[in-house]
């Protein structure tokens, strides 16, 4: 039996700049698959930043409500977050929560915070490395977060280029100070972490991921440029400095995990790269005695019907999810595994045709165990012959070639380097063995190939979690 830990991983934020708070609280609430722990709003306007921050979804704060606090009278700009904790105390989610502020007067609530008249506030989707905030009095920071580290580099120390050129690890990030009438957007060199420009109602906005765009009546007019700084006026437009220039290095987990897959990144459709890892996964493990294919909702549907497809075996919806919520997004270990164990279960009309039959489960990833524990216990309860488990993501968390213990660096995702990674130290065949069932990765070549057919060659890829090489050694 493996141990009692989590399955899925955690990434952090997605974030959003818009001109209407009825704008930004519909982006961030089709942002809601990059965070589910808290939200949060800034609305800035001459002179004047207001904060509220909340436990919970978008949805939990009414926007009705929302227009009662933050009157849209006084307000050109808005910033808006959600969160899954990378960095900062899981036991303090709401004082941890972004937007992250200096100054101004707090009002805790209990389940929100209202932050009035701010001197500078902070939305990131990323994790910084310390040695990169060592001018950081921290003793002045209200949490451990990163992000609000961040901040006060940028409001006591350095510039928004400096920022750019010298701070490492991955941010895409907004930030507004009293005294500019500017929102300033800024991307990393290496652009790890996903984020678009985006056009609504005569104005320029920023989100994420284009999907929150699409789906709310905006148009998506491109990615921001890593190592350029925006300046999002107050009338709509903007201004793009180029300061550094970029030196890609994507995480690749967005496209296989982290991102809506109707979304494209970086010029790359999430569903068609799916796709194509399934396609990979059927060359490379062509099971032709399986009665069945499948997968563990959502994200690896795409790559699952094309595996199906190619082999000419019947795909079937196996799984079910009661909500569209993440088990990886839960504030602690019991609450993500409750996840998981109250979330997913088997299609009755389907179970029937299982029994004493070979099935094949199409995942994206195995990080911790949780996820496939849950699978296991109902395939077996369901009398299937043989379960095989295949992900279109090799081994992370591995010790690489040269001896170090590979982790998430920099990268915003939540696996650091002593997580409890079940691929560490373990061949497949152990893992199989320890799990108690057939568990089959994708070849490091084979994934690198399928993102190589769309323009995104292995060297610009962050792959350190998987074995590959540390892409800030040298900052």
């Amino acid at each position: 039996m493996i141990e009692d830990i989590t399955d899925k991983v955690s990434h952090n934020c997605g974030v959003v700049v818009a001109h209407t708070l009825h704008d930004v609280y519909s982006f961030i609430k089709s942002l809601q698959h990059r965070g589910r722990e808290a939200a949060g709003i800034a609305a800035i306007g001459d002179g004047r930043i207001d904060v509220i921050k909340w436990k919970g979804t978008v949805s939990t704060f009414d926007i009705t409500d929302l227009y009662k606090i933050l009157d849209s009278s006084r307000y050109h700009t808005y910033m808006a977050h959600v969160r899954y904790a990378t960095r900062g105390r899981k036991d303090k989610i709401l004082e941890d929560a972004h937007p992250h502020v200096i100054g101004g007067r707090v009002e805790n609530r209990g389940n929100h915070i209202i932050i009035m008249d701010c001197d500078a506030a902070i939305v990131h989707n990323g994790t910084l490395l310390d040695e990169s905030l060592y001018e950081v009095d921290r003793s002045l920071c209200r949490t451990g977060c990163d992000s609000e580290a961040l901040l006060h580099l940028f409001y006591n120390h350095t510039s928004e280029r400096d920022i750019l050129k010298n701070v490492s690890g991955s941010f895409t990030a907004a930030i507004a100070h009293k005294r500019r009438n500017d929102v300033i957007v800024m991307r990393d060199k290496k652009g790890m972490k996903p984020g678009g420009l985006g056009w609504k109602d005569g104005k320029y906005c920023v989100v994420s991921e284009d999907i929150a765009l699409r789906k709310n009546g905006g148009a998506f007019r491109g990615d921001l440029q890593p190592g350029a700084v925006y300046y999002m006026h107050p009338d709509g437009t903007y201004e793009k400095e180029v300061v550094v220039q970029p030196d890609i290095k994507h995480c690749f987990f967005e496209w296989n995990y982290l991102c809506d897959v109707e979304s494209v990144v970086n010029g790359v459709s999430v569903m068609n790269l799916r796709t194509r890892l399934g396609e990979i996964l059927a060359e490379e493990f062509p099971f032709e005695d399986l009665d069945f294919v499948t997968y563990l909702p959502r994200c690896p549907e795409a790559a699952a019907i094309r595996y199906a497809e190619i082999l000419d075996i019947p795909f079937i919806n196996l799984f079910y999810k009661m909500r569209s919520e993440r088990a990886f997004q839960g504030s602690t270990a019991d609450e993500r595994k409750l996840s998981i164990y109250q979330n997913v279960f088997l299609n009755p009309e389907i179970t029937r045709l299982i029994r004493g039959k070979k099935v094949a489960v199409i995942d994206d990833s195995l990080i911790r165990g949780n996820n496939i524990r849950r699978e296991l216990e109902l395939l077996t309860g369901a009398g299937v012959a043989e379960a095989r488990h295949i992900n279109y993501t090799p081994q992370i968390g591995i010790i690489g070639n040269d001896g170090i213990k590979r982790f998430c660096k920099g990268g915003g995702v939540d696996m650091t380097v002593d997580d409890d990674y079940i691929a560490r130290g373990k061949s497949p065949k152990e893992i199989s063995d320890k799990v108690g069932m057939g568990v089959h990765y994708i070849s490091q070549e084979g994934m690198f190939n399928a993102f190589s057919d769309f323009g995104l060659n292995k060297g610009n890829l962050c792959h350190f979690c998987i074995g590959g090489p540390d892409i800030f050694d040298s900052g």
